[in-house]
């Protein structure tokens, strides 16, 4: 199973129109996103073309491909208007005999075992750790930090590919 891993698109219809662009280029089955998906939040700039009502537009077509984690600015409005599930703190997907567990990143970290996969968003910087199980963070479509760049992972044959919103490969873990 080929999953697309994505965080923190902050209501920018120009980053989730690329986001979704790239999530088609890969073929992936699943499209993860891991919470911040319309509100940009009051520490973070506008991002470029902000506009939620096109992010939803943009989203509903993909509905029965989406899992989706509640992110630290997502809300109940947000789910009154997106067509699949969003307030969940937690989701699990089991993918080529991996457990992969998902969280905004923002709430403690759930028990987990060595050979899981954690996966976050949230500070909008990527992330690869190794803690017992393997922690990884996309970094943000939408408002990267720290110099990264606008990206998502790739879960592809049992290996996770950090790629920037135009294909190239820049970690893989």
């Amino acid at each position: 199973m080929k999953l697309f891993i994505a965080s923190d698109v902050h209501g920018s219809a120009k980053y989730c129109r690329e986001m979704l662009n790239a999530f088609e280029r890969e073929g992936a089955d699943k499209l993860l996103l891991l919470g911040d998906i319309l509100y940009h939040g009051p520490r973070n700039p506008l991002p470029e073309e902000y506009s939620p009502a096109s992010v939803i537009e943009m989203l509903s077509a993909y509905k029965n491909k989406i899992i989706c984690v509640r992110g630290n600015c997502d809300g109940e409005v947000d789910q009154m208007v997106l067509p699949f599930p969003i307030l969940s703190e937690y989701a699990a997907v089991y993918a080529d005999g991996v457990n992969i567990y998902l969280s905004h990143g923002h709430r403690a970290v759930p028990p987990l075992q060595n050979g899981d996969v954690y996966l976050t968003g949230h500070t909008h910087v990527p992330l690869k750790e190794k803690c017992g199980y393997l922690h990884l963070n996309p970094g943000s479509v939408s408002l990267p930090k720290e110099n990264s760049a606008h990206g998502y992972i790739l879960f592809d044959n049992g290996a996770f590919y950090f790629k920037t919103l135009d294909g190239k490969v820049y970690d893989k873990a």
